[in-house]
């Protein structure tokens, strides 16, 4: 007798596809006047908004980096008069950390992406973010998940790499106050010594800056890893060591510029220069410190400002602007914007918190996340409370 088979009935799997989530994203007009960036550029937003999402500018957020507010309502921006309708939105760019007063425009669970420059940062701040339960994340502290490299530390090392060994060798001259050296030197006349302290990308683009120019360059950092890729990103042999006390305070003593470069994965920058040292170059030398964002490693050093930009301590010139990579202002927007385009993108499925829950990496970048302090660095610093981030999110989801 034959036996009929049955068909075998097999499950269909469904693949669910997140919801696309809608974002409304705030621009509003920086109040700082050494603030001349902007954190979304006109090309930028024309992406987003043909993604579905809807951009907020206040009026004459770009103007300083030239662009106009007709070009960002042509890419699809809704321009609005008053920093509260660009505060409503639930994601709030800034390429400058928020004041106290536009802390309170803020709203629960909006997320705040900004830089938070650590010199200027006080507990008051810290627990006014708290108090509006903000989800902040600091630019500085946003790796990337592929490379574990800081994308928008990245760009603007580039930018102040080069423009540390510029502004470097306009101090030299006569007059504003330098030692009347010509960074690059000339026929029979030796150039200007160059010191440079971190491998990292400022170093890199300091070192070629000051190369093309013709100074001699000695690179210190305790990574020799990076003393290595430094080489051989530029291509040729030079002077490197690791950070020394005797032999870095030699070099220090005899150099016409040092500038500062050396970035903290989270936290203050180490100080690896005393007062002392700097009290002892070689009169009219230049400092740039470009880690004042987190703190500065000079001993010396003390945040300035684009209006006043260079105070001297012990005859030696100081040039500590946390945001200087504003002097060039159209160039570092266009590149935040980029950064900044990229990631939001990624979370049109699920959501920005939904992405931040996801990526390692966005989740480095945040300080403060509904009410709770979760950077251990700043707890310590400010004796204010901190909470470990993936043990909040666990609880959440």
């Amino acid at each position: 007798m034959e036996t009929l088979s049955v068909p075998q009935v097999q499950a269909e799997t469904l693949r669910i596809t997140p919801k696309q989530q809608r974002m409304i994203i705030g621009v509003p007009k920086e109040q700082s006047p050494s603030e001349n960036r902007v954190p979304l550029v006109p090309h930028s937003v024309t992406s987003l908004v043909a993604h579905g999402h809807q951009v907020i500018v206040e009026a004459g957020a770009g103007l300083k980096a030239k662009y106009s507010d007709h070009e960002y309502s042509e890419a699809g921006a809704q321009i609005v008069h008053s920093a509260e309708e660009a505060f409503k939105a639930d994601v709030l760019l800034k390429v400058a950390p928020p004041t106290l007063a536009e802390i309170e425009l803020m709203h629960p669970n909006q997320v705040l992406i900004s830089p938070i420059h650590l010199p200027l940062l006080d507990a008051d701040y810290i627990l006014s973010l708290q108090r509006k339960r903000v989800i902040a994340l600091a630019m500085e502290y946003i790796r990337d998940d592929h490379t574990s490299q800081y994308p928008i530390v990245n760009v603007m090392s580039e930018i102040a790499g080069i423009s540390a060994i510029l502004i470097a060798a306009e101090l030299l001259a006569t007059n504003r106050g330098g030692k009347g050296v010509l960074l690059g030197g000339i026929a029979g006349v030796p150039p200007a010594k160059v010191i440079i302290l971190g491998a990292g990308v400022v170093a890199e683009f300091a070192t070629r800056t000051a190369l093309g120019l013709g100074a001699e360059v000695r690179i210190f950092d305790n990574n020799v890893y990076k003393l290595m890729r430094l080489q051989n990103q530029v291509g040729r042999q030079l002077h490197t060591s690791v950070i020394n006390p005797i032999h870095l305070r030699e070099q220090l003593l005899t150099a016409d510029v040092a500038i500062g470069a050396i970035h903290s994965a989270q936290g203050r920058t180490p100080v690896v220069v005393s007062e002392d040292v700097v009290r002892r170059m070689k009169p009219g030398s230049v400092i740039v410190d470009v880690s004042i964002d987190q703190g500065g490693c000079f001993e010396s050093s003390e945040a300035t400002t684009h209006e006043r930009p260079v105070i001297e301590k012990h005859g030696i010139m100081h040039y500590c602007v946390p945001n200087i990579a504003s002097r060039t202002a159209r160039t570092a927007s266009d590149a935040i914007s980029n950064i900044l385009t990229s990631i939001l993108l990624r979370a049109e499925n699920g959501g920005i918190l939904q992405l931040i829950t996801s990526q390692e990496g966005l989740r480095n970048g945040v300080y403060t996340y509904k009410g709770c302090l979760t950077n251990a660095y700043l707890g310590e610093r400010f004796q204010i409370k901190s909470t470990n981030l993936e043990l909040l999110i666990t609880s959440v989801f």
